[in-house]
């Protein structure tokens, strides 16, 4: 078959892939250009007159017909073959074909390029809080295509279509940037999807074995220059009789400012409590939070209402809240900002309610009787109302398991999404 056109791309681009592995699927031929250095050619004026964004892929056909964005291109070259089904077979496939495209772009692909820009020091002003958000989001849409995939064998229909390229090629990007063995257990139907795709015949030469990674690469602060001191002039030499100066009084003046004095948290004068935090920790991550044997029953057997005290928290100012995942993220900062009292503390708290219309609140597990000496450790803190509560009324112990349980609602708003303070792993949504 004669090439419909010229694709610009380079062999380590996952869009391009996607756009070669349409085409050799629908038995379509594309031509790669001779030579193309990226960063230079795509920049000459000869280019940008075709392409004026400078992006690729880019595609000019035979006719002349110009396109941009990978997507695009994809359902342009899948179009061409309309026998290889890549596009569905009625307007209700083509449409799932594109929600499954748009979500494992928007939610898995944005999200796995930011954290690797982050962690490479490509994206300045690393913080592990930004590092963590992304994560979630990046593992809840993968979590999303896992279920959908777990009872299928393709993404829509019976046999491939363009939905299962695009999830195949941006999920082993996935694989190789950070979902690392750790990870890979909660997500073996799309790693099977995965494989199954990219091993295809038509394929080869086009997608590389997917790697495995023993841990997900960390973020390791560039080393700071040493300061280069100008040379002292030479001092006379000493009297034979003096001894020679320590090391340490030779040194100019890096230890005559004294470290400041660490102060003794006053919850560590608490009576002990019978309550060990840490246990109460794994039975709400390894337990259903209601029912018989469940978290709660756990903490009401283990409860000590006198050296811990139950709490409820509330954003004072909804009204600036608007999307529910930045909303969250502002939950998840405000815990992270609590880490120097981790251990006194355990927290559940949501976002309730839908954007711009939404709400902060939930429950938290304080050591001893008062709030503020366990959160004042968090800049924001006063930015939060706390409200202790008695579990021997109703009303508060049905807002403490609420809260707790997930489903906790108020003046009509849902519980939309949630973070808990915990040693342990963040326990993700659905």
């Amino acid at each position: 078959m004669a090439s419909i056109g010229t694709l610009w791309t380079v062999p380590v681009q996952v869009p391009g892939k996607i756009i070669r592995a349409a085409a050799a699927f629908g038995g379509v031929t594309i031509d790669l250009p001779a030579s193309y250095v990226h960063f230079e050619d795509n920049k000459k004026p000869e280019f940008l007159s075709k392409f004026p964004h400078g992006k690729i892929p880019s595609f000019e056909g035979k006719n002349g017909f110009k396109l941009f964005e990978s997507t695009a291109i994809a359902r342009y070259v899948a179009g061409l073959a309309p026998n290889s089904g890549l596009l569905g077979k009625s307007p209700e496939d083509a449409a799932l074909i594109d929600q499954w495209i748009h979500l494992a772009e928007s939610e898995v692909d944005t999200y796995t390029a930011l954290i690797r820009n982050l962690v490479n020091g490509n994206v300045p002003g690393y913080t592990k809080p930004v590092h963590t958000a992304l994560l979630e989001r990046q593992l809840r849409a993968l979590s999303t295509l896992e279920k959908h995939i777990s009872s299928r064998t393709f993404f829509v229909g019976e046999r491939i279509t363009l939905a299962d390229i695009y999830v195949a090629g941006l999920v082993q990007r996935a694989l190789s940037v950070n979902i690392d063995k750790a990870l890979r257990p909660k997500f073996p139907n799309l790693i099977r999807h995965t494989e199954t795709i990219i091993n295809q015949p038509a394929f080869k030469g086009i997608f590389e074995p997917t790697p495995v990674l023993e841990t997900a690469p960390v973020f390791s602060p560039p080393k700071k220059e040493k300061e280069v001191k100008p040379a002292k002039p030479a001092a006379p030499p000493a009297p034979k009789a003096e001894k020679p100066k320590k090391k340490e009084e030779d040194d100019e003046d890096d230890n005559l400012v004294p470290e400041e004095p660490k102060v003794k948290n006053p919850l560590e004068d608490l009576p002990k409590s019978t309550l060990n935090l840490e246990d109460w920790k794994r039975a709400y991550s390894n337990k259903e939070t209601r029912g018989p044997g469940g978290a709660l029953e756990w903490f009401y057997e283990n409860y000590d209402k006198t050296g811990f005290s139950v709490w409820r928290v509330d954003f004072k100012y909804p009204s600036e809240l608007t999307q529910i995942f930045m909303s969250n993220n502002q939950v998840g900062g405000f815990f992270n900002r609590l880490e120097a009292s981790r251990k006194y503390l355990f927290g559940s708290v949501g976002v309730l309610g839908e954007a711009n219309n939404s709400l902060i609140s939930g429950a938290l597990i304080l050591r001893g009787q008062d709030a503020e000496p366990v959160v004042n450790v968090a800049p924001d803190w006063e930015s939060y109302d706390f409200k202790k509560l008695d579990l021997e009324k109703a009303e508060d112990k049905a807002f403490f398991e609420g809260a707790l349980a997930w489903d906790l609602e108020i003046d009509g708003k849902k519980w939309a999404d949630g973070k808990n303070v915990s040693d342990l792993p963040p326990v993700l949504p659905e």
